[in-house]
């Protein structure tokens, strides 16, 4: 163990070096911190008084309600015991006087005489009575200690008797005694004279059977009176409760129509050992007057509150001079650091014209210091030797206040001897009193602005040039109100300097104009003055692009590429800038190709047809010759009067089908050879396909070709010219049936599959495929590269426009289409074109198209013709 005087030694020496730390740290704050740090220590000592006032009230308090608690408990148990040894000394004389009971040691005259002496000594009873195992009363004793023969009653006007096939109190102990053989407590209950009691139970077993019961009666307000001790009910209230928290009994009695005030200090035991549901509670209330109400508490709070308020105050009056301090401190700097850092020269004269003042910008510019310049007067050493004459008249005008407002541009000598251009302007010096001192003249080199002026200069000239150059005519027309602001030689030489002319190729009228009612005319006062861009930023329209668009100029018969921006013009109006391209030769070149593809399409089905011809002749050759032979029949039997008018009316029918049947081949064969326009419409898949195959049955029967069709059910509409998609169809399956017919195939092989079905794809979106599918000899590669190009073609009499027709046409219609060789292993067996036309697929029709899979009821087979 170290001697005593190494720890004060120990202590002194750490005590030191937190002096130490502690200076060191305050000297390291700045002085408007240690102000603060300053006027916060106080405040923060005042604080922590309060606190500590507070914890000790409140420590006070709670020390006062633990003790009161810790009291009321201590008399509770007390008052507890107290009954509890009453009730088990009482108990133990009573199972004593059933054992002789039970021994038969004595009658029931010796049990009243014993029973007598027991209560009279126990005034908490109100009668000791016995019973046999049937409920037949043998003796009882009432609480004055005499024989009371009207007690326990069987007429069962007596809660207190047993009474079979019932449920009050005394009967549930009677019933619970006999079952378990054992003393039992009855729950409490009223007897006839209104007065909560219970019994106790004590059961006579002889020679191990039930003989009946000895009954003790306690009144609840009798225990409390004589066993609570009364130095107990001096300081507390003790008081019984029930099952439902209902006082029974209590040492305090209120007062007639009021009740007892709810106590603020509670604790309830048990009433031991009985057991059945009374509860003994000790009640208290504090005595002190609470910590609200504590005068002295709420003296030191207010002079607390006081305090803080003051150093508060003080706090904010010292923030509020550091901060008017740092702000000058800070202005000071500024100013200061503004005047070294900036580009301009400053330069300070008196009344004299004697400078004095430069900033280093201006000793920057000149090569001089400050000591060579202040304090000299005119001419000054960055005045040029040639120029100083110019430039004393010219400081002279600028002192009498003639100066321009743009300032004056002079030329500066460096003293090293260089020249360089600069802008000065002169104003009046004035202090704070409003009395002029002297003058203040900044300048700025503007040698490289100067230089980068003529620069944009020459390159406006330039662009200029390039614009006046251009084939198109480019136009720039303010908004409002509508100025031409520049338009170049081609724009002047189509509309010459109108700025009608901007309006024509912008599509609408003047921009800025008023836009009339919906109904006046042009005289008519009565208008609406509206600015289409009122309020719309500049720089939002200048970021807004606009597509291309054509405009043919009537009175020019020319047609021009237009396209707009809005742009801010050089003086900050809204503009906006047209560039129209004269396309006039490309618009007559696209209509003659127009001309020419519809040319070839009338070609192409005209030819289809004449390839055709011969089996067309056939087909319209068996419709005729019916019609020839129900007419001749008919006149031969009308002739020989043969025929009955059934019989004539079936024949003129059938002849009239067959007229209606070569009728709808001549129909479909001039809508499809027919010269139209191409027109667009709802057109459904499944009427596309019946008018193409009943067209191209007629090659395909001819040819020996048989046809298998499968559209797929519920297709949506698409927005095609049928025509022109049945020509696609009639080509490829015509294709189709000559490639098979020419490679002279089985019959296993000679035919075709058209199929439609819905297709979706994430780059395409939804559309319906329709695929042509042979069994034929395929396509050589070289042919599968060139086949769609013009003229070109396998066949001696073939011109070659057909599949590029096709693939124009469904590139028309937005569509793609494809062909491909159909392989087992390296061997082809086959052929299929497939084209698409771009619709809307919903995912149910994608659903329904997986589900059938295979065709169903949307096939159709075409058999092969015999």
């Amino acid at each position: 163990m170290p001697p005593a005087s190494v720890t004060p030694k120990r202590s002194q020496r750490w005590i030191a070096t937190l002096r130490r730390v502690v200076a060191t740290w305050w000297v390291r704050q700045s002085p408007s911190r240690q102000d603060r740090l300053a006027t916060l220590g106080p405040l923060i000592s005042v604080l922590l008084f309060l606190a500590a006032i507070i914890s000790a009230f409140w420590y006070l308090r709670n020390e006062e309600i633990e003790r009161e608690t810790e009291s009321v408990k201590r008399d509770t148990e007390i008052a507890q015991q107290q009954i509890r040894l009453r009730l088990i000394e009482n108990q133990e004389q009573l199972v004593r006087i059933a054992r002789e009971v039970v021994t038969r040691q004595i009658d029931a005259h010796e049990f009243s005489a014993q029973a007598q002496a027991f209560a009279r000594e126990r005034p908490e009873l109100t009668h000791v009575t016995w019973l046999s195992a049937k409920r037949e009363r043998r003796s009882s004793v009432g609480a004055a200690g005499f024989q009371a023969d009207g007690l326990m009653s069987v007429n069962g006007d007596d809660p207190s008797m047993p009474m079979p096939n019932q449920s009050n109190a005394a009967e549930i102990a009677f019933e619970a005694a006999k079952e378990r053989r054992q003393p039992v407590y009855s729950p409490p209950f009223s007897d006839v004279n209104g007065t909560t009691v219970f019994q106790l139970h004590i059961p006579l077993i002889d020679r191990g059977g039930f003989a009946g019961v000895l009954i003790a009666e306690y009144t609840v307000e009798a225990l409390l009176r004589y066993y609570v001790p009364s130095e107990v009910a001096t300081r507390h209230s003790i008081a019984v409760l029930d099952a439902r928290d209902q006082i029974v009994s209590s040492t305090v009695t209120p007062m007639p129509g009021q009740g007892l005030r709810r106590a603020s200090l509670l604790h309830d035991v048990p009433l031991a050992p009985a057991l059945n549901g009374l509860v003994l509670r000790g009640q208290g209330w504090r005595t002190s007057i609470g910590l609200i109400n504590n005068a002295l508490f709420w003296l030191v709070l207010a002079l607390a509150g006081m305090t803080v308020w003051m150093l508060l105050g003080t706090w904010r009056h010292m923030r509020r001079r550091t901060q008017i301090q740092n702000a000058l401190t800070l202005e000071t700097n500024f100013r200061r650091a503004m005047e070294n850092s900036m580009l301009t020269g400053m330069r300070a004269m008196d009344m004299d014209t004697r400078i004095t003042y430069v900033n280093p910008a201006f000793c920057a510019m000149t090569g001089f210091s400050e000591a060579d310049l202040v304090g000299r007067t005119p001419p000054y050493p960055f005045w040029p030797t040639d120029r100083r004459e110019e430039n004393a008249r010219l400081l002279q005008q600028e002192l009498q206040g003639r100066s321009p407002s743009g300032g004056v541009e002079v030329k500066i000598q460096r003293k090293d001897g260089s020249q360089f251009d600069a802008r000065v302007y002169v104003s009046p010096l004035v202090d704070t009193k409003g009395k002029q001192t002297g003058w203040m003249t900044s300048m700025t080199n503007i040698t490289e602005a100067k230089r980068v002026r003529d620069q944009l200069s020459a390159s406006h000239e330039r662009f200029t040039t390039v614009l006046e150059g251009l084939d198109a005519a480019v136009s720039v027309l303010s908004v409002n109100p509508p100025e031409l602001l520049f338009a170049n030689r081609s724009y002047r030489l189509w509309f010459g300097a109108d700025p009608a002319g901007h309006a024509l190729l912008a599509g609408g009228q003047l921009m800025g104009t008023t836009s009339r009612r919906g109904g006046l005319d042009d005289g008519d006062p009565e208008f609406d003055e509206v600015d289409d861009y009122s309020g719309l930023p500049a720089e939002a329209l200048t970021d807004i692009g606009s597509d291309p668009r054509e405009v043919y100029v009537e009175s020019l018969a020319m047609w021009f590429d237009v396209r707009a921006r809005y742009l801010q013009w050089t003086d900050g109006r809204l503009a906006q800038m047209l560039i129209a391209t004269d396309i006039t030769m490309r618009r007559h070149a696209e209509a003659q190709a127009a001309l020419q593809a519809e040319k070839a399409q009338v070609t192409s089905r005209l030819m289809t047809m004449g390839e055709m011809a011969s089996s067309v002749a056939h087909e319209l050759n068996q419709p005729l010759t019916a019609i020839t032979n129900y007419c001749n029949g008919m006149v031969s039997r009308v002739r020989n009067d043969s025929i009955d008018k059934e019989a004539l009316m079936a024949a003129l029918e059938k002849t009239a089908k067959q007229a209606q049947r070569a009728g709808q081949i001549i129909h479909r064969i001039r809508n499809f050879v027919k010269r139209s326009e191409p027109q667009r419409q709802p057109a459904f898949a499944t009427d596309i396909v019946e008018d193409a195959v009943e067209l191209a049955g007629i090659e395909l029967r001819r040819r020996n070709v048989a046809i298998h069709t499968y559209v797929a059910q519920r297709l949506p509409q698409m927005m095609v010219d049928p025509i022109l998609i049945e020509q696609v169809l009639m080509n490829l399956l015509k294709n189709a049936a000559e490639a098979i017919d020419n490679a002279s195939l089985p019959t296993s092989r000679r035919h075709i599959e058209l199929r439609v079905v819905p297709k979706h794809s994430a780059e395409l979106g939804g559309q319906i495929e329709f695929s042509v599918t042979d069994m034929g000899p395929g396509l050589p590669d070289e042919v599968l590269a060139r086949m769609y190009e013009a003229f070109f073609s396998t066949k001696a009499d073939g011109l070659g426009i057909g599949l590029g027709l096709c693939r124009s046409i469904v590139e028309s219609h937005q569509g793609r289409i494809k062909a491909e060789n159909l392989y087992n292993g390296s061997l082809v067996v086959g052929c299929r074109f497939a084209f698409t036309i771009p619709v809307t697929i919903t995912s149910e029709q994608l659903r329904q198209e997986a589900v059938q899979g295979t065709p169903g009821s949307a096939q159709r087979t075409e058999p092969t013709a015999p």
